[in-house]
């Protein structure tokens, strides 16, 4: 939502994201995800695999910054783990999905990899905002 008031971005898609979630059991990495077979639900599925990874990421901060930190929370660790997950998108996300490493094949790769940095420094507030919230 940020990415889109702020730098009228598109609303994500994550139609393609779930099929490729979907088409991870015999394939990882597509020439092309939208030359595979559509799954019926691959929207709400790649939504429900974006919440979940980013679930998995705030257990992985908990983990590697303590429990302490949920009591006072810094903004460093989260900003350090929203960074480092852009590699996800990168080397696994992109590739997979048929875009190449950190998204070479698409016309416009800088604006996109600066887009992911935006939308992880995003998430890293959301994950350090939630800490503020909870302690």
């Amino acid at each position: 939502v940020f990415l889109h008031k702020a730098f009228a971005q598109p609303r994500p898609n994550w139609g393609p994201v779930g099929r490729w979630v979907w088409h991870l059991r015999s394939k990882i990495f597509h020439d092309d995800i939208g030359d595979a077979a559509p799954y019926r639900h691959e929207v709400a599925l790649g939504w429900a695999f974006h919440y979940f990874v980013g679930i998995v990421y705030g257990i992985i901060l908990v983990v590697l910054a303590g429990t302490a930190w949920l009591t006072q929370p810094t903004f460093l660790p989260a900003f350090i783990l929203g960074i480092v997950t852009v590699g996800a998108g990168w080397f696994l996300l992109a590739p997979g999905m048929g875009a190449g490493w950190a998204a070479s094949k698409r016309p416009n790769p800088m604006q996109i990899r600066a887009l992911n940095l935006v939308a992880h420094t995003v998430f890293a507030l959301g994950l350090y905002g939630t800490a503020l919230l909870i302690r």
